[in-house]
């Protein structure tokens, strides 16, 4: 993920969730040494389109998802999973032993892609989304090694 790409990223952020993040936040990302914000490009003819991103945070051997969005035209086609999968790999690389995250208790697709990874809930944090006060539902996963393998926390 690059400067040049945060116009494309704001469109897909602002139809995937009801409290977007701003541009600001995305240049802070982009800025903060301990974010690793990648991108899912989609090749047409001359152009290539950005299908999706993910954002994690990675502090020692600790890391948190931030983010993970996919353009409407291609959901349900794998890119969240091969966004998801090339992260875990890349955090495993870089000897991460632990990954975080929250999830809409109301996001049931995404709670199963993250399940189908390996992540479980550990716990909840209630009204946790400025928008609607939903709960977010925390899930973890512990890397066991620099694969894809990892158990649940």
């Amino acid at each position: 993920m690059s400067r040049n790409d945060i116009d494309e990223i704001l469109e897909i952020e602002n139809v995937s969730f009801p409290g977007p993040w701003s541009m600001s936040i995305f240049e802070k990302e982009l800025k903060n040494p301990f974010s690793f914000p990648f991108v899912a490009r989609f090749d047409k003819t001359e152009t290539k389109t950005i299908a999706g991103y993910i954002i994690v945070w990675l502090v020692a051997e600790e890391a948190h998802i931030l983010n993970l969005a996919v353009h409407p035209d291609f959901r349900r086609k794998g890119i969240a999973r091969l966004l998801l999968e090339f992260m875990l790999d890349f955090l495993a690389g870089r000897s991460a032993r632990v990954v975080y995250l929250e999830v809409r208790r109301s996001n049931i697709s995404a709670q199963r892609l993250y399940m189908g990874f390996g992540f479980s809930e550990i716990g909840v944090r209630k009204e946790y989304y400025s928008d609607n006060k939903e709960d977010a539902i925390v899930m973890g996963l512990e890397m066991a090694c620099k694969s894809r393998a990892a158990k649940v926390v």
